[in-house]
Order: structure tokens, then sequence, then C-alpha cells
């Protein structure tokens, strides 16, 4: 695949998994940062078809869960809820579920995250 090809595949995969949740910054085809996120994470390991987006996302909120980031955490719920991956009541499941993982105060804080942005109670 070309390199023109992966950065239109990149970005059709960043906006299929983000749904406008995260509009794609303006600067996308001249900031160093920007391209090797289009062209690698989305153009490359995203645009995979092995596994769906959802699972995808499952495996990031795990991922963002345990290092404790809260900011990326909601947005993939945001994302997940506008998107029908998953319902609300599966949304609220996941720090109770993750608490065992990655244990009471990082599950909190992402608790808490969740609720300041409306998305659980």
């Amino acid at each position: 695949m070309s390199g023109s090809d992966r950065r239109a595949l990149g970005k059709k995969m960043f906006d299929e998994v983000y749904g406008g949740v995260v509009p794609l910054p303006k600067n996308a085809d001249e900031a160093e940062f920007l391209k090797l996120l289009l062209d690698q994470s989305f153009g490359e390991v995203w645009a995979r078809d092995v596994l769906s987006i959802r699972d995808r996302r499952m495996m990031v909120i795990g991922v963002l869960a345990a290092l404790g980031e809260q900011s990326p955490f909601v947005i993939q719920m945001k994302t997940a809820l506008l998107k029908g991956e998953m319902s609300e009541e599966q949304i609220k499941e996941i720090p109770v579920f993750l608490s065992h993982y990655v244990g009471f105060p990082r599950a909190s804080k992402l608790f808490v995250a969740m609720v300041e942005a409306g998305i659980a109670v």
C-alpha cells in the first residue's frame, strides 16, 4: 500500500473509531506525530480485519484503566456509547470489573471521571 493510501485509510479509520467525538486535527498531514499516528496506528493496526473496533476499544479501555489515564478513558466510553458498541449498563460495569485488576484507587478515579462526564452513575 502506498503512503498516501495508508494515510487515507488512517484518516478513515480514525473517523470510524472516534465517530466525531475526537475530531481529526486540521494539521494532520503536517505534524510528524499525527502522520505517524494516522499511518501506523490507524492505517495499519486499527485497520486490520481480525478484531472489531469494539474488541480493540475494549482492550484500549483496559490499558487506559491500568495506566490510570482518565481523559482518554472517558473519550473511549463516550465513543462506545455514541456508536452503540456498548450500553450504559455495560459501561457502568467496567470500573466494577477492572477494580479487581487495576486496583480500587485507579478504578475509583475512572468512575469519578465517568460520572463527571455524565456517562455513569
